[in-house]
């Protein structure tokens, strides 16, 4: 019986799965980012970091006046995107972290003008991407951009 001890033991001590119990590793930090001011009382965070990795929520590019989306898709498209730069430069990241990014748009004859907003906000390589019309998005919008990014060293 002795030996069935240290025999368990020294499964467990070397990080072999037993029973159900595996090896403990260390999890990254997280924490919810939020803008400042935010008055939605949304069921999630604008974001979550994760060690060095940021977990952007979807975002909708509404006239910050109105609420409601703006006339032309152009600027549907600027307003999605500086709010996901606010959110990336509240973690203390850039554009230019973002690894990956999907939009979801409720009509795919926004491609070109949501890309030629989109170009603008790079300095080097593109993040990958996917562009997904999606069908009917909510409070009427275009466009909805949600991504990851990493911090570089």
């Amino acid at each position: 019986m002795r030996t069935l001890h240290i025999f368990v033991a020294g499964l467990v001590l070397g990080g072999v799965v037993v029973g159900g119990l595996g090896s403990v590793s260390a999890q990254p930090e997280r924490r919810a980012i939020n803008l400042p001011g935010r008055t939605t009382q949304a069921p999630f965070s604008d974001a979550v970091l994760a060690g060095d990795t940021l977990y952007l929520s979807g975002r909708l590019g509404m006239d910050p006046e109105t609420g409601q989306p703006p006339a032309e898709p152009r600027q549907e498209a600027r307003n999605v995107l500086d709010g996901i730069k606010s959110v990336l430069e509240e973690a203390g990241m850039t554009m230019d972290d973002l690894v990956s990014v999907q939009v979801f748009c409720s009509d795919v004859a926004h491609y070109a003008d949501f890309n030629a907003v989109y170009t603008s906000y790079f300095t080097s390589d593109p993040p990958a991407r996917a562009f997904v019309g999606s069908g009917a998005l909510l409070r009427g919008a275009r466009f909805e951009v949600m991504g990851v990014a990493v911090r570089r060293p």
